[in-house]
């Protein structure tokens, strides 16, 4: 089972530094909302010899869904075993403990994830590694990043998960 208050609290831990336990990385926002899934309890799924394929982090490596937010995109739209998500039309759909992917551009490559911590007069607040942010308006439209052109895929996380 996916526990939110338990993947929220590791989140609140870890906003604005970096676990050792973990890799880290330049651009660590896919990283960061990785473990705080993992943190609820979602199930790692895959091996340490491909790195295309699943969702997990181990053995001093990872794969591409654990850290590149393009593939954890992809990864949370197909899974149907493990870590699940259901793509939701709205922010105002999410929960504490689901995830949002940003495509900054608008141009089909995902750039951006944060991690849905709270909610606010039922605005979705999120927290993020890379620029560092605590409790962000889920929108980012205060980001120097934010264009026009911008969109969002808002993932509400499965409470059922498991292998």
């Amino acid at each position: 089972m996916y526990d939110r208050e338990a993947a929220v609290r590791y989140a609140e831990k870890w906003w604005n530094k970096r676990n050792p336990a973990f890799p880290a990385f330049a651009v660590d926002c896919t990283n960061y909302v990785s473990q705080c899934l993992l943190a609820g309890g979602a199930p790692m799924r895959g091996g340490y010899a491909d790195r295309k394929n699943g969702w997990w982090v181990g053995g001093g490596t990872w794969s591409f869904s654990w850290s590149v937010t393009h593939s954890l995109r992809w990864y949370l739209e197909g899974s149907k075993k493990g870590l699940k998500a259901v793509r939701k039309a709205s922010a105002a759909d999410l929960l504490p403990g689901d995830v949002i992917i940003y495509d900054f551009n608008g141009d089909g490559r995902m750039d951006h994830a944060a991690f849905v911590v709270s909610r606010q007069n039922g605005v979705p607040l999120v927290n993020a590694h890379t620029a560092d942010s605590y409790h962000r308006h889920w929108s980012y439209t205060t980001s120097p990043a934010h264009t026009a052109g911008i969109r969002y895929y808002f993932f509400h996380i499965d409470e059922n998960t498991s292998l």
